[in-house]
């Protein structure tokens, strides 16, 4: 199947998804069970790496900034940068697309291969919009907390980092935190975390959806899905960073 019929498939999947659900009670039900599975139960590992890589972005400012004529400040300064603009969106949704596209791709595509979805579709219910938004409202909803969370992990890294290691003292990396401080760029960050937040709902779920086969199939979508939600995650990063910020 070439790109132009996939593009053409999963537009076409986009707007049978957005119809009106037909019980709204259940369809409230399912978006809070997403937020639990696809947001709630990602915050561990992005908590982890966020703190951990701030760290990091910070130790590594800080040893390439030998001059005596830089100030300290610069370190937090640029960490802060590193970290709104390109770790905490970007990067965090990248992780959040294999941990998350892998779930939803397996999970919809197993329903596929067992005969759940055609059950579905004999009994009346728009299989798609019961399946698939109520994953793109729990991650749109969900993802930017999640992000504004890695932000504030990450510059808290940094700042612990130097002042276990010596390399610099907290107060200058503070006052290199709020150094020339532009509320656009949290903006920034926002945005493109909605983006990547409906790809990472999305493209899995069209693998899923659209998937033939028995298992193995199943688990070459979820690859496919985790490779291309990630390719257009780089790809809308460019994109909106040249639009944003230029």
């Amino acid at each position: 199947m070439n790109y132009v019929e996939h593009i053409g498939k999963y537009f076409m999947m986009l707007r049978q998804i957005f119809k009106k659900p037909q019980r709204l009670k259940v369809f409230y039900q399912a978006i809070f069970k997403e937020i639990e599975d696809l947001g709630i139960k990602s915050m561990g590992i992005i908590m982890f790496i966020s703190f951990f890589i701030g760290g990091v972005i910070a130790l590594q400012t800080a040893l390439n900034l030998d001059n005596p004529f830089i100030p300290e400040s610069l370190i937090g300064f640029a960490a802060k940068r590193s970290i709104i603009l390109e770790f905490a969106p970007t990067f965090c949704s990248i992780i959040l697309a294999g941990k998350v596209g892998s779930y939803i791709t397996s999970s919809i595509g197993t329903m596929r291969v067992t005969e759940q979805i055609d059950a579905l579709e004999v009994m009346g219910i728009n299989s798609l919009n019961y399946l698939v938004l109520p994953k793109i409202i729990a991650t749109v909803v969900f993802y930017p907390f999640l992000v504004s969370l890695g932000i504030f992990l990450g510059i808290f890294g940094g700042w612990v980092s130097g002042v276990l290691s010596g390399l610099f003292s907290g107060t200058s990396y503070i006052e290199g935190v709020q150094l020339d401080f532009n509320p656009f760029l949290l903006t920034y960050a926002i945005i493109k975390t909605l983006i990547f937040a409906f790809l990472i709902a999305t493209v899995p779920s069209y693998h899923g959806y659209y998937v033939k086969g028995g298992s193995i199939a199943v688990g070459r979508a979820s690859t496919q899905s985790v490779v291309w939600t990630t390719i257009l995650i780089v790809i809308a990063n460019y994109f909106l960073t040249q639009m944003l910020l230029t």
